[in-house]
């Protein structure tokens, strides 16, 4: 169960991290699409396109290493590997801690990092519940970029999940932000699997987005 937990937490935005370890031996690999327009829209061609790529492995039952390609918190593109160790469990609540290292807008960066994370059920099967949030620390500039996530899981029939997830992030010298973003998940098969969704800017993001992306499991 919590392998599987752990996998679709993954899916739940542009934090990509959580609370479950990946097993040894095993990988996750995911790849995505993001078109933005602006709020009122009043035009047809979007803002911003980009895409993002993640990937996890467990070097160890406990300790898993992967790379996080993509935008930052405060948009800039970004290049990290890190490694994350989960924490003792309290009761349903599992946690961890996560140590990046890498690349933003060409500056060196650490990205230390902490997750929260429990296991949900309901008549369609498995979901979870996860709190996710990274500091992004410039080590020239010595700025620090703060997101969290909050997200839930729901299954749905037919192994279909849906996710809801609050997308919240303060950049360095810069306004702080929140958005929601909801997206469903559909199997492809045994190891692959598809995700469509959309951001909607609540606060310090007027923008709206789509996303539609492809992953896997190894």
């Amino acid at each position: 169960m919590f392998r599987l937990i752990g996998m679709l937490c993954l899916l739940a935005g542009s934090l990509q991290a959580g609370a479950w370890p990946r097993d040894r031996g095993t990988g996750f690999a995911s790849l995505a699409g993001r078109l933005t327009w602006p709020g009122d829209l009043s035009s047809a061609r979007p803002e911003l396109g980009y895409q993002t790529a993640y990937a996890e492995y467990g070097l160890t039952d406990r300790l898993t290493g992967g790379l996080d390609l993509g935008r930052s918190v405060s948009g800039d593109l970004k290049l990290i590997g890190f490694l994350r160790y989960p924490l003792r469990e309290r009761g349903n609540w599992r946690s961890a801690v996560e140590l990046g290292v890498g690349q933003i807008d060409g500056e060196p960066v650490l990205r230390p990092g902490l997750s929260l994370g429990r296991g949900t059920r309901n008549a369609h099967g498995y979901g979870w519940l996860s709190v996710d949030t990274v500091a992004e620390y410039g080590l020239r500039s010595k700025a620090i970029d703060w997101k969290l996530d909050a997200t839930h899981g729901f299954a749905l029939p037919r192994d279909r999940k849906l996710i809801v997830q609050i997308q919240t992030g303060l950049p360095a010298g810069r306004s702080a932000f929140a958005r929601l973003a909801p997206s469903l998940v559909f199997p492809l098969g045994k190891r692959f699997s598809a995700e469509a969704g959309l951001t909607i800017g609540l606060a310090g993001d007027s923008g709206i987005g789509m996303m539609i992306g492809l992953w896997s499991d190894f």
